[in-house]
């Protein structure tokens, strides 16, 4: 076997594709951006974003992802962590968190170049570090990862897929839903072949070489001052209606403070104010805890890891809503969350409810805002967020900043301004329900879109295309939307200020055009519909499947005797 000779350091050892995955296997977390190799295993701990966030890139070329959500800085102080390079394509792992399986690298009388020769000219074939599958490899046949039994008899054509309504097996009949998914994404999107692939990326790198140059993204301070203007208006008339005796009001204006003060959290928990973590960081602790009552420290473990996976059912927090809500027949599984690792079961609150979830989508999201304090306490009672390295003071300022909200808003206004419990009641149900439609506004841009897996050969940018959808409205409305309508232009530079959003969409549609990936974009009322449309045939799918399982109780029944 021929021996890979390091060259003069050790940060520039060539790796050849066996040694990574042979130092995956061991239990090293490694990624690849810039052709560098990174072992950032003793990083996950103190990584401000989360752990979660890394591990969804081991053994993947994470360049992209880690240009789009880091500082130079940031970029620059991964070195540290450097310990060797590869050459050429690099072929992406599935990351363990995943569901990817590696193999120990072992030295013996295999021809190590001739295999890494045999996976470049076939892609497909089984050298890597799983058994095939469907959903990244086509000539194999289970659909779900980690669970192969299940899918050996579905049929790899989009016509046999269209003429299966509903088989006995209920199972296979969200099989056949999956793979017929999948097909219409191949056939919508540009092929995931390496070619085709890495033309997307370096086009999208030349587009953000061009808006870097234009000035994108430095932040308009003038704007933030028009921001300050209207926080400053709305705290004033929540105060005054307050002084007055009109409770409901009074909520009605705080509910309208909080919507507009998560759009400038949102921006600094990207960074996307100063550019400095620090101060960006207080800033959006500030705003989310001690005016919001939120933790921006779970935000940023939940969001960073959405931002990644967007629309994966197994591993993108930002869809994960059971028994509440289900955007993919895939819920109707009783799917593994890697976020939350933990089943989350399609139970018999769910079955009760999904089938009408498309009536209950509005009424679900007026409560939303309850269910982020939950999460906020859970992540700080837990300590989830990193306590060493840059960030780890920023659970015990947001624990503060918690005391102190609930101190003004419980204390000093819900118990000690209100006088009776009705008022009280208006106040705070007022207060928490005009905050829906930012809810709704969140979810808007990717309900309606794939959630289908096309595998690691899929580009970053376009899984970002494929999974967002962006909100046509006139410009005079930007304030009310805070930038949240440009989702698809957010996903691909997270880090852009959003009042640079709007001159950015322009060419990203140009390079839409130019790569031919579909640019979704809708009225809010069409993207709305989208949505309704989408819980609506999940809901109807999940009374199919209880229609196949009652059939074979029945049968099973029958068989028995019974």
């Amino acid at each position: 076997m021929a021996a890979v000779k390091p060259t003069t350091t050790r940060t520039e050892t060539l790796l050849s594709r066996r040694q990574v995955e042979g130092l995956i296997a061991e239990g090293r977390a490694i990624i690849i951006v810039d052709q560098k190799v990174l072992k950032v295993d003793s990083w996950l701990k103190y990584h401000p974003g989360g752990d979660k966030a890394i591990r969804h890139m081991v053994g993947r070329d994470a360049t992209d992802e880690v240009n789009a959500l880091h500082s130079p800085e940031a970029r620059k102080q991964m070195d540290r962590y450097r310990i060797g390079r590869v050459e050429g394509h690099w072929a992406n792992f599935v990351p363990p968190i995943q569901g990817g399986e590696f193999r120990p690298y072992i030295i013996d009388a295999l021809d190590q170049e001739n295999e890494e020769d045999i996976a470049e000219a076939y892609p497909h074939s089984h050298t890597g570090s799983r058994s095939p599958s469907p959903v990244f490899d086509t000539e194999a046949s289970i659909l779900r990862p980690r669970v192969a039994s299940r899918y050996n008899d579905v049929s790899s054509s989009a016509s046999s897929v269209s003429s299966v309504t509903e088989p006995d097996d209920g199972m296979s009949w969200l099989d056949v839903r999956t793979k017929e998914h999948i097909d219409l994404d191949l056939a919508k999107y540009p092929s995931l072949d390496p070619a085709t692939q890495d033309e997307v990326v370096r086009k999208y790198r030349l587009l953000e070489q061009r808006i870097r140059a234009e000035g994108l993204y430095d932040c308009n301070y003038s704007a933030y001052a028009i921001e300050t203007c209207r926080y400053t208006f709305l705290a004033c008339m929540t105060l005054l209606c307050l002084r007055w005796g009109w409770y409901a009001t009074s909520g009605m204006f705080l509910g309208c403070l909080w919507h507009q003060l998560v759009f400038t959290v949102h921006d600094a928990g990207h960074m996307g104010i100063t550019h400095n973590f620090t101060i960006d960081s207080t800033i959006g602790i500030v705003i989310a805890n001690f005016m919001g009552g939120l933790s921006v420290g779970w935000w940023k473990r939940n969001h960073n890891v959405h931002h990644i996976v967007t629309n994966s059912p197994e591993h993108d927090p930002d869809i994960e809503h059971l028994p509440f809500l289900a955007i993919s027949h895939r819920f109707l599984e009783s799917l593994t969350s890697s976020f939350y690792e933990r089943v989350m079961a399609y139970d018999a609150f769910a079955k009760l409810v999904i089938p009408y979830q498309h009536y209950l989508y509005y009424p679900i999201l007026t409560f939303g805002r309850f269910n982020l304090y939950r999460l906020s306490w859970e992540h700080l009672i837990l300590g989830l967020g990193p306590r060493k390295g840059r960030a780890w003071w920023h659970r015990w300022l947001e624990i503060v900043g918690q005391v102190f909200f609930w101190y003004w808003f419980g204390y000093g206004i819900m118990y000690k301004t209100i006088p009776t419990a009705s008022a009280r009641i208006a106040f705070l149900m007022v207060s928490h329900m005009v905050t829906m439609p930012l809810h709704a506004q969140i979810t808007l841009s990717h309900f309606a879109m794939s959630t289908s897996e096309l595998g690691p050969r899929e580009s970053f940018p376009q899984k970002m295309l494929r999974t967002t959808m962006d909100i046509d409205c006139p410009q005079w409305l930007d304030f009310f939307h805070g930038g949240l309508q440009f989702q698809a232009v957010h996903h691909l530079f997270p880090r852009m200020p959003r009042h640079n959003l709007r001159r950015t969409q322009k060419l990203v549609q140009e390079f839409c055009d130019e790569v031919e990936i579909p640019y979704a974009l809708y009225g809010f009322v069409e993207g709305s519909q989208q949505v309704i449309g989408t819980l609506e045939e999940v809901g109807r799918q999940a009374a199919v499947l209880a229609k196949c399982q009652r059939a074979l109780a029945q049968k099973g029944d029958i068989l028995h005797g019974h």
